[in-house]
């Protein structure tokens, strides 16, 4: 079988799987739980003059919101990505492509990552593995970008995925090395990303060592990755990557852990995916260090179900939890909401304690 059809079909078989229940993590959550607000029963602010407004890698957003990275490389991620991309645009949110690698192995695929003309203003992130970034020159890599507008260029870790993915890539070696040229050369940001099992603390300090200032930790609690591969496994009689990938499915770093872990290191940009569903884990987030939260599966989800209205009125309601949160800790902007007093569950704490050490 050619390489460019088995991307394809995968492609096909993320969408299929993400637009249901079936890849959530089964016992591990993301630990936005044991994040408890303090509520002030005396906000003294206007409801309707609350700036949820930021700033992320440059570019002015309307809410601390992406719409994250999920799909490319067949016709169907093509009519995805312009729908949410246009949601983004109209809404003032950031948007982020799926892997672009569908885009080196077949040229007619750099269609469906087309969405700067629905989008042309929103902030846009493209996509590539770094075992992809690590066999191309600094040059082919912005031109990846460049091909589609990016703001900046994420480079997704997901070492836990490829290897319960029967093709996937084996050999992890150089990726420290290629972060750091591609953060001293690339013409656009770099953003490290995991895919699902979230950012240590030693992690995040090794790609700030690297010159990495961007993180998204996309952290262990929302989609299992390693689950998506499981049931491609299953579905391919794969016994051995089933079976590698059942005792690895809630693998990772919950994301709430990784967000506050991460946060401490100096970085510029840290985004807070995985597992976030609603506008109260976006707050979480936020006053765990995250500079903006990413929704991914959540918002495909409600697309498949009615399409852009729905999708839009999913989205209507985590901004208006994310106010109410706002309102009920007396924070007027985002910088304000980062500061509010919480009480943190136990596990949480252990997770925090452990990066200390």
């Amino acid at each position: 079988m050619s390489q460019a059809p088995t991307i394809g079909s995968r492609k096909a078989d993320h969408i299929a799987l993400c637009s249901t229940d079936e890849v959530a993590f089964r016992a591990a959550t993301t630990l936005f739980e044991q994040v408890r607000f303090v509520h002030d029963a005396l906000p003294d602010l206007d409801a309707a003059a609350i700036d949820t407004g930021v700033t992320v890698l440059g570019k002015r957003l309307r809410a601390p919101l992406l719409i994250a990275a999920m799909t490319g490389g067949t016709d169907e991620a093509a009519r995805i990505n312009r729908a949410l991309a246009e949601i983004a645009e109209a809404r003032g949110y950031g948007f982020g492509l799926g892997s672009q690698r569908a885009m080196l192995k077949r040229k007619e695929a750099a269609a469906s990552y087309a969405v700067r003309d629905v989008a042309p203003s929103t902030l846009l992130l493209g996509n590539i593995g770094i075992i992809q970034a690590r066999d191309m020159a600094t040059a082919e890599v912005a031109a990846l970008a460049a091909e589609v507008g990016a703001d900046a260029m994420c480079v997704h870790l997901n070492p836990a995925m490829e290897i319960v993915q029967p093709e996937g890539d084996r050999d992890f070696r150089g990726g420290a090395d290629t972060l750091a040229r591609l953060a001293r050369e690339l013409p656009v940001p770099v953003v490290a990303k995991e895919t699902g099992c979230g950012l240590s603390a030693s992690v995040g300090a090794r790609l700030v060592a690297a010159g990495v200032r961007h993180v998204d930790v996309s952290g262990a609690g929302g989609t299992s990755w390693v689950g998506v591969e499981t049931k491609r496994a299953a579905a391919a009689g794969d016994d051995k990557g089933r079976a590698l990938g059942e005792a690895f499915w809630d693998w990772g770093v919950p994301t709430a852990a990784s967000v506050a872990m991460v946060a401490p290191l100096g970085l510029r940009t840290v985004i807070a995916t995985g597992g976030v569903s609603s506008g109260i884990d976006v707050a979480r987030a936020i006053a765990l260090g995250a500079t903006a939260a990413g929704i991914a599966r959540p918002v495909l989800q409600a697309f498949v179900r009615g399409g852009e209205a729905e999708a839009n009125a999913f989205l209507d309601g985590v901004e208006a939890e994310l106010r109410a949160v706002m309102l009920l800790t007396g924070s007027p902007d985002v910088a304000a909401l980062q500061k509010a007093p919480r009480v943190l569950g136990s596990e949480l704490r252990a997770w925090l304690d452990h990066a200390r050490r």
